[in-house]
């Protein structure tokens, strides 16, 4: 499944909210920096949907902060 997210770099707090369009925003303390937030991102949307880390993955747009992510196994 291939999922459209938003992403909130350097947030205070991590969390994963479902916008009414589909798309998912997501909020990360960690910086936008060496890819320190793509892998928080993959770890909380991991978390969020009930799969391993490994299943999840930055398809497009990992220097941006709109993304396409797919995650396996759903």
């Amino acid at each position: 499944m291939k999922i459209n997210i938003k992403v909130h770099a350097r947030s205070k707090r991590e969390s994963v909210t479902e916008n009414p369009d589909g798309s998912y925003k997501v909020e990360v303390k960690a910086p936008p920096v060496d890819g320190a937030a793509n892998e928080a991102i993959c770890e909380l949307l991991a978390k969020h949907f009930g799969v391993h880390k490994r299943d999840v993955s930055v398809v497009t747009g990992a220097t941006n902060n709109k993304k396409v992510v797919e995650i396996q196994g759903l």
